[in-house]
């Protein structure tokens, strides 16, 4: 029986302590490649998945999955944002705070693409859960993408459309057991080749990859957020490594916790009170901290504010402007 065209990749990963490798640039390319037309056997993908998994995958891999990836999207050229924000982790322990730090930041008009993924981990709240909560859609199409951003600065789309393929791999967390280096690829997409990115990580082993990764995909601004749940949400109440790429220059930081003591985490969370919170119906101690922190290191990354103390000042000044009849 002559040998599959995939086994090689799956060889490769898989030749044991001495004679195992990662995968170069191109031969990512081509296994991603194979695994999104469909040219390879169940067998063979979760093999492939969990050699990368134990290995951990290389920033060159995960350019050369991330290109092949960004072929299947089929993004037009012509739809530009300011913002790619990926979030594919959900939230058990906080509400998901870090969308209005989003909602702000489009209220002042930057333009924001955020893509997702949900019930890969039972018992988390994820994005695509809320946008009907805020009367947002859910976007099917490019289309729908491209309205949503002119009428509101703001688009979501799930991963089951953005690339279906990947979308169905993800699922596959509840078969294999662990997560598999689709989660990574897909948080750097970015298949509207924003400007600007950010992506949240919660094993720091993730950051730096994430970090060099995008530094090989010619991201020049990005910021990676070893945050709450791993979404890119600042803790309020606990120093915050940030891995940033600004101007094309790799560099690290330890923000320091806005709050003096950790925080009393709810029983139960409900997310009636980010809408309480955005209309300034309720106060959330946690919530607001949460929200200021995070739309700080996003007017750092966006260029309108130099450091940390000014753009804490910035992020109050918008916080305080907001729209709060907006939802």
């Amino acid at each position: 029986m002559a040998e599959h065209p995939f086994a090689p990749f799956v060889r490769i990963l898989g030749k044991g302590k001495k004679g195992s490798r990662s995968l170069t640039e191109e031969e990512a390319f081509d296994a991603m490649s194979m695994i999104l037309t469909d040219q390879v056997r169940p067998e063979q993908l979760g093999a492939f998945l969990m050699l990368l998994r134990v290995k951990e995958e290389s920033p060159e891999e995960l350019t050369g999955f991330v290109k092949a990836a960004r072929l299947h999207a089929h993004a037009p050229e012509s739809l530009h944002v300011d913002l790619d924000w990926s979030s594919y982790a959900g939230k058990k322990r906080q509400l998901p705070w870090y969308l209005l730090s989003a909602f702000v930041l489009a209220g002042e008009g930057v333009r924001i693409f955020m893509h997702g993924s949900r019930g890969h981990t039972p018992g988390r709240i994820y994005t695509e859960d809320m946008m009907p909560l805020f009367g947002l859609p859910i976007c099917q199409s490019w289309e729908s993408v491209e309205k949503s951003l002119d009428s509101s600065q703001f688009a979501f789309m799930s991963i089951n459309n953005l690339v279906p393929r990947l979308g169905e791999i993800i699922q596959l967390r509840s078969i294999l057991g662990l997560r598999s280096p689709v989660h990574t690829l897909c948080r750097l997409i970015n298949p509207l080749s924003a400007p600007c990115t950010i992506d949240g990580v919660f094993h720091p082993a993730y950051a730096p990859m994430h970090q060099k990764a995008s530094y090989l995909l010619g991201v020049q601004h990005s910021l990676t957020v070893r945050g709450d749940g791993g979404e890119a949400e600042l803790k309020p109440d606990a120093d915050c490594e940030l891995r940033w790429i600004r101007k094309g220059e790799l560099s690290d930081q330890m923000w320091p916790r806005v709050y003096p003591r950790r925080l009393v985490k709810e029983d139960e969370l409900e997310t009636e009170q980010l809408l309480a919170l955005w209309r300034g119906e309720a106060e959330h101690e946690y919530g607001e901290g949460a929200v200021i922190s995070t739309l700080a290191a996003l007017l750092v990354l966006l260029g309108k504010a130099s450091d940390q103390p000014s753009a804490v000042v910035l992020a109050q000044k918008y916080w305080g402007r907001r729209d709060k009849a907006r939802f």
